[in-house]
């Protein structure tokens, strides 16, 4: 073989990936380069090696909360909170670690006050009120992934109609399953951004028209009771007069005049249809969302925010959320954050903890009729010497979710550990439950987990 041959170039590049995959790069760069096995996966991609290539990649951290530990936060905003309700510190009366587990089944431990589990959710679907339920979290949940699944079951046991909340604009419209979402002209702003604060509920997000706008939704046969709906919702604030258009089912657009008000209004459609629509041209309207759901049985919106740790849940408005809360409040908020949040060399999440504390208390203060439930971070991948384990931190990163639900006193529920604990991320991706990137869910994983949680649930109101 000639020095410099192809042959010869193409032998030792092959030697180099080889040796390179097997490198803890993480770990030997501080994260600045990902563990990788490049020549495994090539293998796998022309049918040497059984299995799909691997496409593991890691999660940007929040810029919000890369800030807070920067500025070094933890004199500003101290682990030891005082409890807003209790007027006392709250380590003076933290709960012990609670089991997670009864037998098979991953259990929702009680860190309230009282140790009144799910009260209000109870409380609300023994009476034959709607029960409402919000699961806020980041890309984890995005697309309706284990929302739309947990929303079936809940309304397959108690009744139901509708997905809920939807935002004005998505961007990937057909991504969901659970709705058909269609329309332009919208500007959105997300809580990590430009937004104004005062506009800023929940869901972390509100959209302004461009021009022109528009927003239609149409219902799916993808589960039992997304077809229809009999109450359409437009929440919005029109600071000046304005013309709004809506429509459904098979009906015309019908123009509302809306006077101006700083407060929130709410266009209501009441009548079992399988299509809504908004239309206005006014660049001064704030729109807040539209909800699609009906009058009894469970409501259960997905509202999640691509890239958020949670910990801008603290810029929310609670004056907004009141006036929203008498339209559309909530028996239980479950807080699903985390994988923006930790990282390979990340072992110390005491600031995290902490912003969450704020966090947990602040929704608290925003919808205090609420159940609050914090969901640990679910098992993710990372590369170690070419094979794919569970993240070395994911340990900590729970705990120091757990500690949060402990020290706000509200609810925790062990996702990693309902998954299967260790090394639940190989047994997710063999099983087609988890995407190549080792951190999020398909759509039949985001099933599986549903069913969890929900027996979880059961297991905690009857």
């Amino acid at each position: 073989m000639k020095k410099g041959s192809p042959l010869l170039i193409i032998f030792i590049a092959v030697i180099v990936v080889v040796a390179i995959s097997f490198l803890p790069l993480s770990r030997m760069t501080g994260g600045k380069v990902k563990n990788f096995s490049l020549f495994s996966d090539i293998l796998k991609e022309v049918g040497i090696l059984d299995g799909e290539p691997s496409y593991a990649s890691e999660e940007d951290i929040d810029p919000e909360l890369v800030k807070a530990m920067n500025e070094g936060e933890n004199a500003a905003h101290p682990l030891y909170a005082t409890d807003s309700v209790l007027s006392q510190p709250i380590d003076t009366i933290i709960s012990p670690v609670k089991p997670s587990r009864s037998g098979e089944l991953v259990v929702i431990e009680d860190y309230t006050t009282l140790g009144v589990g799910l009260v209000n959710l109870k409380n609300a679907i023994t009476t034959g009120r709607l029960a409402r339920i919000a699961v806020v979290g980041d890309s984890y949940i995005e697309g309706d992934i284990f929302t739309q699944d947990l929303r079936e079951l809940l309304q397959c046991e108690y009744g139901g109609e509708g997905v809920g909340y939807v935002n004005m604009h998505s961007d990937f419209p057909g991504f969901r399953r659970s709705v058909k979402q269609g329309g332009s002209g919208w500007k959105t702003f997300f809580a990590n951004k430009k937004a104004d604060s005062k506009y800023l509920d929940l869901s972390e997000q509100y959209a302004i028209p461009t021009g022109t706008a528009t927003s239609t939704y149409e219902g799916t046969k993808a589960f039992t009771h997304t077809e229809s709906w009999s109450r359409s919702r437009f929440l919005f604030i029109a600071p000046e007069n304005t013309l709004i258009s809506v429509k459904s089912g098979d009906g015309e657009w019908e123009e509302r005049n809306i006077v101006g008000s700083p407060d929130v209004q709410c266009i209501e459609l009441a009548e079992t249809v399988s299509n809504f629509g908004v239309r206005t041209a006014s660049t001064s309207l704030i729109g807040l969302g539209v909800w699609l759901d009906g009058t009894s049985g469970v409501s259960l919106d997905c509202m999640s925010s691509r890239g958020f740790s949670g910990i801008t849940l603290t810029k929310i408005n609670p004056e907004l959320c009141r006036e929203m809360a008498d339209v559309i409040d909530y028996d239980l908020i479950i807080l699903e954050f985390g994988i923006n949040a930790m990282s390979a060399q990340q072992k110390d999440y005491s600031i995290y903890c902490s912003r969450m504390v704020e966090v947990i208390n602040h929704v608290r203060r925003c919808y205090p009729r609420a159940d609050l439930l914090v969901m640990g971070v679910g098992d993710r991948g990372e590369k170690r010497g070419g094979q794919v384990r569970s993240m070395s931190t994911a340990p900590a990163m729970i705990a120091a979710q757990r500690d949060a639900a402990r020290r706000a006193h509200c609810l925790f529920w062990d996702t990693r550990e309902a998954m299967g604990g260790e090394d639940a991320v190989v047994a997710w991706s063999n099983e087609g439950l988890i995407n190549k990137d080792y951190i999020h869910m398909t759509h039949k994983g985001g099933a599986r987990l549903a069913k969890e949680l929900f027996n979880a649930i059961q297991h905690d109101i009857k």
